[in-house]
């Protein structure tokens, strides 16, 4: 064990001893074994972030860290985390935050009971020690009420690891960032194309790793040093010594060029670093030093293969030999993508590769890092990496418990469970957080479900379409960079927290989510969806990290988890106006292009993000989540608009969800008549706008516009409600609310979602 690692076992320790005081567990007696040297480094990093003295006095309820965010509006929210259960060992729930500060005695008495059984020898497994103040501390505070006890140990951690050896008063923060991910995902068509968007996603988490662990290893450093990593990006602490420069700047030309010539340049590794005096991390200059690192990378990533040129200039194209999934033009080696297929399409070596890669992904345990190329027992090929010291190999395990010659590291897939860390044979374990929900296909038993499967399965009422949904958060670099310092000290156990949660959304709590329905937002739907509470056997998460997804399925499946994946965001950040999400979503026949849909879905996207954020893109619309889901808040609507339309009584029922849910159970005959009509109001409307607008050039007519736009459906919606059977006419606040100028503006996406509800057609099925 290095000093680094000893140095950050040693601050582990103390976390555990301080969980166990707070919980009167009665652990076995720590007997410590660490140098001088190691226990003053220690010493000095605890100084440096004010680790309390005080230990267990200092654990108390935490609050929520998202509250410290603000971007524009001022005010005093506090909300806490409720440590009603501890972190489940698999697929935990969401820890939604309450208004009243919890009483933390009977999670006192969880966090006993658990840790009755610590053995002696646990003391010296870091992995062990970190997971069981991860599991148990991560909704506890300490020291400060905003910073939990896992960010703290892990801060203290880093910095006693990047002390050790370390002559200077400066330590290093590195930051690393995979761009051109999106190119590299979704630009591939053909045989096969969810199954390889997601092993392409899969393989881009294990480039990260191994990114990860080069820096680890070639710094001695050990996991806790790193901050954050996930969805291409990471950070971490290191020393400042005469090697640590020259070993960054030779991993970062490595998987440059590695990159560069395996996945012809679609795919960059920016790396960058910057040294700071230790002092400044628990200060607001710590947030100044991590923008320093982000405008390093930013640099890099402006200036792709800048070194490279040469090769640019020489490469050559092949127009007879082309890969028929990717596209690339650069290699000769083509074979049938799948040869179980007679009418297979060629493919080029990392296409073959991804195929088969994403047909071992749907019960992944484990993921094993080694140097022996063949493990016993373990059928799928390994993932290599062709390093200067050898290869490297990850095997893919659908056991968590893998019996291997000279392993190096395990990483266990979304698994919290104690026991497995204590698992000896492994000299290192850590967890891999995993958004990767997925359904095991009827068609293909231990493979993941097809898109022709997704469409089949469609609302037997409804259209047969396959839906593509991607969002992220807004403003999130915004966040990170001026989120906190209105309110609190910007610095690394913050930063280091806001980074935990995030991960946590993205790549712990959605699987749950998908799995199992929180009990509102399932009341909110289920009469539009015909759905009932169980796990949903339609979705394929394609990639889910960092800030961000990109997910498949049955399109009304899509629709409904895009409305529960905003409501649960919003719900997990306390409702803080400044961290919304945006996202789009295309509707695609089974035979049509992936990459497209997955162009469009990310058109709709960037017309939420256009529409002041906030926002969904759907059926060709975009609005607010609040006008989707029929909450009316005065910012839904802009200002000029209110002030137009002030003479107007808000109605009773306003937006889009409230009237599809009253009018998906009409007769069919009713149903159909109602669409075509409110179909054509809203087509009269968008073309009277559109020829005023080509009309006024330099002049206004905003009023005008408005009048059309707002009024002009009333006598055509008076002739629509006529034939309405007379048990929905009864309903006059239905009545007056759908004339109501207010909701004139959501006929064209009221009418598309019955519209794709009710139609049926005929489906002709294509393998993908």
């Amino acid at each position: 064990m290095t000093a680094s690692e000893k140095a950050a076992l040693q601050v582990m320790q103390d976390a555990v001893t301080i969980l166990g005081d707070w919980a009167e567990a009665p652990l076995p007696k720590l007997e410590r074994s660490t140098s001088e040297l190691v226990a003053q480094t220690v010493e000095k990093a605890k100084k440096v972030l004010d680790w309390s003295q005080k230990n267990h006095e200092n654990i108390d309820s935490l609050q929520l860290i998202f509250d410290g965010v603000k971007l524009s509006e001022d005010n005093n929210r506090k909300k806490y985390y409720c440590p009603a259960r501890k972190i489940g060992d698999v697929d935990p729930v969401i820890p939604y935050p309450v208004e009243e500060e919890p009483a933390l005695t009977e999670y006192q008495n969880c966090v006993k009971k658990e840790l009755e059984n610590f053995q002696q020898e646990d003391w010296q497994n870091l992995s062990l020690l970190t997971l069981i103040v991860e599991k148990y501390g991560s909704c506890l505070s300490f020291r400060d009420r905003d910073v939990a006890l896992i960010d703290m140990a892990r801060s203290t951690a880093a910095v006693a690891a990047a002390l050790v050896n370390n002559t200077s008063e400066q330590i290093c923060l590195v930051a690393g960032d995979l761009s051109g991910i999106q190119k590299f995902i979704y630009t591939i068509s053909s045989d096969g194309a969810l199954k390889s968007l997601r092993a392409r996603s899969f393989y881009l988490e294990l480039v990260a790793e191994e990114i990860v662990q080069q820096l680890l290893e070639k710094l001695n450093l050990p996991r806790t040093s790193v901050i954050y990593a996930g969805g291409g990006n990471l950070y971490l602490l290191a020393p400042k010594t005469d090697q640590t420069e020259k070993q960054i700047k030779e991993i970062k030309t490595y998987f440059k060029e590695l990159l560069y010539h395996k996945f012809q340049g679609k795919i960059f590794l920016a790396l960058a670093y910057h040294f700071f005096p230790v002092s400044q991390v628990a200060t607001t200059d710590f947030a100044e030093n991590w923008n320093n690192v982000i405008k390093e990378v930013n640099k890099q990533k402006s200036r792709k293969f800048i070194d490279q040129i040469s090769d640019l200039l020489d490469y050559k194209t092949s127009y007879e030999q082309k890969c028929r999934v990717c596209h690339r033009d650069d290699t000769t080696d083509l074979k049938p993508l799948n040869p179980q297929e007679p009418d297979s399409v060629d493919a080029c070596p990392i296409c073959r590769e991804m195929f088969n890669l994403g047909g071992e992904l749907l019960k992944v345990k484990a993921i094993i890092r080694s140097k022996e190329e063949k493990i016993k027992g373990v059928d799928p090929d390994p993932i290599i990496f062709e390093l200067r010291t050898g290869k490297v190999y990850y095997h893919i395990c659908d056991k968590w418990k893998q019996i291997i010659k000279d392993p190096d590291t395990a990483l266990l897939v979304n698994d919290w469970t104690i026991e497995h860390y204590q698992f000896r044979h492994f000299r290192k374990v850590a967890p891999l957080f995993l958004g990767n929900y997925a359904k095991e296909s009827k068609k293909e038993p231990g493979k993941t479900m097809r898109a022709e499967e997704f469409a089949e399965n469609s609302d037997s009422e409804g259209i047969k379409r396959v839906g593509y949904l991607r969002m992220d958060v807004d403003n999130l670099g915004k966040i990170f960079a001026k989120g906190l310092e209105k309110k609190t000290i910007q610095n690394l156990p913050r930063i280091a927290g806001l980074s935990r949660l995030m991960t946590y959304f993205f790549k712990v709590h959605l699987n749950q989510l998908a799995k199992d329905r929180h009990k509102y937002f399932f009341e909110k739907l289920q009469t539009v969806t015909g759905l009932t509470n169980q796990p949903r056997n339609n979705l394929l998460f394609i990639y889910a990290g960092g800030d961000d997804l990109f997910i498949s399925g049955t399109w009304n499946e899509v629709v409904e988890f895009a409305f529960d994946v905003y409501q649960a965001f919003r719900a997990y950040t306390g409702y803080n106006p400044d961290i919304t999400l945006s996202g789009g979503i295309s509707l695609a026949d089974v035979k049509f292009p992936l990459y497209q849909a997955a162009d469009e879905s990310g058109e709709a996207e960037k017309n939420a993000k256009g529409n002041g954020r906030d926002s969904l893109g759907l059926f060709g619309e975009v609005f607010k989540w609040d006008e989707w889901l029929g909450t009316y808040k005065s910012k839904v609507i802009d200002e000029q608009i209110r002030t137009y339309l002030s003479s107007e009584n808000f109605p009773s029922l306003f937006g889009i969800l409230p009237f599809v849910e009253k009018l998906y159970n009409i007769d069919g005959n009713y149903s159909r008549s109602f669409v075509r009509n409110l179909l054509a109001t809203a087509q009269i409307q968008n073309q009277m706008i559109k020829e005023i607008e080509q009309k006024r050039k330099n002049r206004e007519y905003p009023d005008q516009e408005r009048d059309i736009r707002y009024y002009l459906h009333l006598p055509k919606i008076a002739y629509t409600l006529a034939g309405l059977p007379k048990n929905v006419l009864d309903d006059e606040a239905f009545r007056t609310s759908l004339k109501s100028p207010y909701n004139a503006p959501y006929f064209r996406a009221i009418a598309t979602w019955i519209e794709l509800l009710k139609r049926k057609e005929s489906h002709d099925s294509n393998n993908d």
